[in-house]
């Protein structure tokens, strides 16, 4: 499947005119668009059990068109009302007559594993948010925001793999989670400013730097720093924020020992990918106002081997 935006997609499956599948049909198409696009680490891989491949698969659609409606629909006013329409999809599955193919692949998944609808929900909440303010002003703020983006994830994958659903085990969850969300926005602070005209830095970090987001744009613009001091003080700033992304993988890390063998090695690449990237966002000296940090294909290959070699030895 192609890397063209699902709104491609909407004259065919969008609000007036949606093609319908059967669930065999739906499932395969939902597996090859987990296949067909790029992510940090595949989604359906051998470390994923094989029952809840196309679960996995079913998931990711999901919160994949909800991620391009929301970023793709050209303006936010068209964004929301994509999300409230596909907030209604959502709403139509739970209560049993799914609609879009998304749904119809989704639906099996929902039964199988006994998943509640709020996660699905503060997944499109996140969207929302994202297309209703393009600024943050406290680090609270922003981890509310994680909160609904990123968090839901982690705890529908530990309920696929039949792990534990208490509020410990979300907890530990919630802090990786959270801790991948931020790295991906510190990866992408010049891409997000350029493409999205967002600033994920919550204006308290930055507050000490003066005329901090017109001497951003300027660095970003350019693709180097033509103020070495502003340069200076964004690494300084990027350095906390990236010890505090660390601080929350260590504080979910021993979630890790709380899993299931087969699950381990599902949920340990995750984390890892999240550790390596924030390793790569260090190595460019914290200058992402300038350059995408992002890993390379060797360091992926071997951290998904990593990954096989301990479900080897688990099992």
């Amino acid at each position: 499947m192609s890397e063209a935006p699902i709104t491609a997609l909407l004259d065919r499956m969008g609000p007036q005119r949606c093609e319908t599948m059967g669930e065999a049909q739906a499932r395969a198409w939902c597996a090859a668009l987990a296949r067909g696009r790029y992510e940090n680490f595949p989604v359906l891989t051998a470390l994923l059990p094989e029952p809840v491949r196309e679960d996995f698969a079913a998931i990711y659609a999901f919160c994949r068109w909800a991620d391009d409606l929301g970023d793709e629909a050209g303006d936010p006013a068209r964004a929301l009302e994509l999300l409230g329409w596909w907030r209604s999809e959502l709403q139509a599955c739970f209560a049993g007559a799914p609609r879009h193919p998304v749904f119809t692949a989704l639906a099996p998944t929902i039964r199988r594993h006994d998943l509640p609808m709020e996660p699905f929900d503060r997944l499109i909440q996140a969207f929302e948010w994202d297309n209703r303010k393009d600024r943050w002003a406290t680090q609270a703020e922003l981890m509310q925001s994680c909160s609904l983006s990123a968090d839901p994830v982690g705890r529908l994958v530990l309920m696929t793999l039949g792990e534990r659903r208490d509020a410990d085990a979300f907890a530990r969850s919630d802090a990786v989670c959270s801790a991948l969300q931020l790295v991906n926005h510190w990866q992408d602070v010049r891409r997000d400013l350029l493409e999205r005209n967002r600033i994920y830095i919550p204006a308290e970090a930055s507050a000490g730097i003066p005329d901090f987001e017109a001497r951003l744009r300027a660095t970003a613009e350019r693709g180097w720093a033509p103020d070495r001091d502003f340069l200076q003080a964004y690494r300084e700033m990027l350095r906390g924020l990236c010890d505090h992304a660390e601080a929350l993988f260590d504080r979910g890390e021993s979630l890790l020992g709380t899993l299931k063998p087969s699950s381990r090695p599902v949920v340990w690449l995750f984390a890892a990918g999240g550790r390596a990237v924030l390793d790569q966002v260090r190595a460019w000296d914290y200058e992402t106002c300038i350059r995408r940090p992002r890993l390379g294909s060797l360091h992926k290959a071997w951290l998904v081997g990593r990954a096989w070699w301990n479900a080897r030895r688990a099992a």
